[in-house]
């Protein structure tokens, strides 16, 4: 499947990713038997995302301008990301992006 078809395809699961934790479960699922790779690859985007908000609520009590930098960096990404679920674009997060592919390849 080609990049531009993936990414008409998946466009509304690849959003619904993005929308809460809920949102990246119940498109993990749906997308189970499609393996769509648009949708998987915001999957991952969104995994890590939300990684990174519990490191950055971990920080809440102890060191509070770490915990706004990481919830910062985690809402610009997550509404980047979204931006690209939504535009049908293969747009990775800034500087950690291409780290959550890597990462993440268990998301399959």
């Amino acid at each position: 499947m080609d990049k531009e078809r993936a990414a008409q395809e998946g466009r509304t699961l690849a959003t619904v990713a993005y929308l809460t934790f809920v949102g990246t479960i119940i498109a993990f699922f749906l997308n189970d038997d499609k393996k769509n790779p648009f949708v998987l690859f915001h999957l991952r985007q969104m995994f890590g995302l939300i990684i990174l908000l519990f490191i950055a609520n971990m920080f809440f009590k102890v060191n509070e301008t770490i915990y706004n930098i990481l919830w910062l960096i985690s809402f610009s990404g997550w509404a980047y990301g979204l931006f690209g679920a939504v535009t049908k674009k293969w747009l990775a997060i800034p500087f950690i992006g291409e780290k959550f592919q890597q990462w993440f390849q268990f998301i399959k």
